[in-house]
């Protein structure tokens, strides 16, 4: 078995998080299920990064990333840090991408149909501004890892940094076409910030619609064994948190 239960999963998490300093809150009970938002406020005003995952129930490996996050102590003083560790918890136990109702979570940020969605953007809208977004993604479709970044913050980019640090486990991407977005480097695709369809807006673009700030979508490759995926995200998300921090 790939997953634990989703809700038992979901109460080991909740435990664990308010044992590393985090404060929770249920978002909606998306279909019997707690939607949660982890806070650990920095005890020092310091920049915000947000982190989220599970917005497609066929995609593991990110929710059970942030939790071998938590568990390590990762999310220290350093950051006042927001996780949103599973988006769609309707769907994890069933392992498909769209919600129970069948609709994909991931475009329904503009004019959201689904209760996870609504609860969603009424948190993030009640938020203080992020500096740094990421989301941890798996692309059945790829044989590599690859990103997303979209840069509204004037700050420089990590990307470069990630995909060095990342290839060590997975390749990068090697077409120069992914998701039909041409790549600006191997693994790279630089992303404007509007959604690819004007009226289904992913997370991150809404996100970025709220304030300028530095965006980061993880992608790794589903082919490949799922310890092999947690890792590579795990790599990427210390990386780019690392290289933010300096």
């Amino acid at each position: 078995m790939e997953r634990p239960k989703t809700q038992e999963w979901l109460e080991e998490f909740r435990a664990l998080a308010r044992t590393a300093g985090f404060s929770t809150e249920t978002l909606e009970e998306a279909h019997g299920l707690p939607l949660l938002a982890l806070t650990r406020p920095a005890p020092v005003p310091r920049e915000r990064i947000y982190l989220s995952a599970g917005i497609h129930g066929d995609e593991p490996a990110g929710p059970l990333t942030l939790f071998e996050l938590v568990k390590a102590g990762f999310f220290d003083d350093r950051f006042t840090w927001t996780l949103c560790p599973l988006l769609n918890p309707g769907s994890w136990d069933s392992g498909t991408r769209e919600n129970p109702e069948g609709i994909d979570l991931n475009r329904d940020y503009r004019h959201p149909r689904t209760a996870e969605v609504r609860a969603h953007r009424k948190w993030l809208e009640a938020q203080p501004p992020n500096d740094l977004y990421l989301s941890l993604h798996e692309d059945w479709e790829t044989t590599g890892f690859y990103l997303y970044e979209i840069n509204t913050s004037g700050a420089p980019g990590l990307a470069g940094r990630i995909l060095e640090q990342v290839e060590t486990i997975i390749p990068r991407e090697p077409n120069a076409r992914i998701d039909d977005h041409y790549v600006t480097a191997p693994g790279l695709i630089h992303h404007r910030p509007e959604a690819d369809e004007p009226r289904h807006w992913p997370e991150a673009i809404y996100h970025l619609k709220l304030y300028p700030h530095l965006s980061y979508t993880f992608e790794t490759p589903s082919r490949y064994a799922l310890a092999l995926r947690k890792e590579a995200l795990n790599l990427a998300t210390r990386t780019a948190i690392d290289e933010f921090s300096r």
